[in-house]
């Protein structure tokens, strides 16, 4: 006599929940996108090979890396509120450059400098990310062998920053900590040397000497990048600052 089966069990393969699939639910991050972390810090190269053969996912291995990147700056994004914002920015300015700005918004400097910073915490990341991105394509398109095209050569871009900000991302604490942030942007910048030298190795470049060459050019164009990135992050900041 069969055992009538229990209906309050869920059916085979129902039964559990991973972390993984939690994390997906929650933020979009899962098993895909763990496996693609574990190969962006273990074998960068053969992943951008993956993504330029197979398309936006690898051939369905890996997740899309513009995805992968808005996730990472979402964390970094929390990073900065958990650690108080960005004020900093702005308590930099002289006072002839502050009063009239607190004057124009007719309130305290520390009520100007919560709304600023509010503003400023909220696109910090992302205006910084784009810049990155646009700073960063063109030289990987002109280094590749192959003619990507501006689609590939962004989806190699976006890989590139993964894998440059994804062992980065431990660390994003210190780099909004005033104590601590000088020596942390400059361990950030020998992260992106060293992720176009792990990333595009026989792609970008083939010997080490033309390796290191370009690393450096990438790596500066990615310093300029955030001097630009500063000017709409301040007005955002500065706006905010009068009118929030």
């Amino acid at each position: 006599m069969t055992r009538p089966s229990d209906s309050s069990e869920p059916p085979t393969g129902e039964n559990t929940r991973t972390l993984s699939d939690i994390g997906e639910d929650a933020i979009g991050f899962g098993q895909l996108e763990l496996r693609t972390v574990k190969d962006c810090l273990l074998r960068p190269a053969a992943v951008l090979q993956a993504y330029m053969v197979g398309g936006p996912t690898g051939g369905g291995d890996y997740a899309r890396p513009l995805r992968l990147y808005l996730t990472l700056c979402g964390i970094l994004m929390l990073q900065i509120f958990l650690m108080g914002g960005t004020s900093t920015m702005l308590e930099g300015l002289p006072p002839e450059e502050i009063d009239p700005l607190l004057e124009a918004a007719g309130k305290s400097r520390d009520a100007f400098m919560a709304d600023a910073d509010s503003w400023m915490s909220l696109v910090l990341v992302p205006i910084t990310a784009g810049f990155y991105a646009v700073f960063s394509a063109p030289l990987l398109r002109w280094w590749d062998k192959e003619d990507l095209g501006w689609r590939r050569s962004f989806r190699a871009t976006f890989h590139f920053l993964n894998v440059w900000t994804i062992p980065f991302v431990p660390l994003g604490f210190l780099a909004y900590h005033p104590a601590s942030l000088g020596w942390s942007m400059l361990v950030m910048t020998a992260f992106a040397f060293a992720a176009f030298l792990r990333v595009g190795k026989g792609r970008w470049y083939e010997s080490p000497l033309a390796g290191f060459g370009k690393a450096t050019l990438i790596t500066l164009f990615n310093l300029i990048s955030t001097f630009f990135a500063s000017v709409p992050i301040m007005a955002i900041g500065v706006a905010g600052g009068i009118l929030g």
